[in-house]
């Protein structure tokens, strides 16, 4: 958003708030965000949002160039790396002004980054619960592209946008909890009516055949409801 009054910014960032609120998917309001901090972001040319899940596995969960996604694949496979460390470390905010530079730091991941074509980096934390977390991270070809208004307004983002995902993820499983209670409920009804027996005797073979095949109760529901068979029944 080059040259933006602050007026403008505010602008900016209060439309972005709702179309991001508006989206559907978890998915495509994590591309969206991605989008914006291309955006509105001085200095920034590529961005995407990092997860890291249970077991330090390495996520791109969203990614507006090919360069952000090999990024976060050598991070994921060195085990080291900036937008990694933000997102382990819940460090709130980075910026590694120039990339070119020699670095302590990752000293395997940053030549990599240079032949990449990456001059500098920033980041933001975006999410994080107990299992799992996640940063929003800019990149440039250029060194010393962002700057500390560039900063200014990758907090703002990121703040808005923390708000969106965290709304997106809760809509996303409440949705899945209400479609697991209705197939549980029209399973237990198939079951109910093959062999008459009560509900809570339905409920023990669902139970039942979901241990002894090794599979969720919610997979098994579902099953039973869309093929209208029951796994294991005599």
């Amino acid at each position: 958003m080059n040259g933006g009054s602050q007026e403008g910014l505010a602008v900016a960032l209060a439309r972005m708030a709702r179309d991001l609120l508006a989206q559907n998917t978890v998915q495509s309001t994590l591309d969206h965000i991605a989008s914006y901090a291309v955006d509105l972001v001085d200095g920034c040319e590529h961005a995407g949002i990092l997860l890291v899940h249970p077991g330090r596995e390495i996520d791109t969960a969203a990614a507006t160039s090919d360069l952000v996604r090999e990024s976060d694949r050598l991070q994921g496979e060195l085990g080291e790396g900036p937008c990694l460390d933000a997102a382990r470390n819940k460090e709130d905010v980075y910026r590694i002004a120039d990339m070119t530079r020699e670095e302590y730091r990752w000293t395997r991941y940053v030549p990599h980054a240079r032949r990449m074509g990456i001059g500098s980096m920033m980041g933001f934390l975006l999410y994080t619960d107990e299992d799992e977390l996640g940063a929003l991270d800019l990149y440039s070809s250029r060194p010393n592209a962002f700057t500390e208004h560039s900063e200014l307004v990758g907090w703002l983002l990121a703040s808005h946008a923390a708000v969106a995902f965290s709304s997106a993820r809760t809509s996303a499983q409440l949705h899945a909890a209400i479609a697991t209670r209705q197939d549980i409920g029209e399973a237990l009804g198939i079951i109910m009516e093959r062999y008459k027996i009560t509900e809570d005797e339905a409920f023990k073979v669902l139970k039942h055949t979901s241990q002894e095949n090794n599979v969720k109760l919610r997979d098994i529901a579902r099953r039973i409801t869309e093929t209208g068979s029951i796994p294991g029944a005599r």
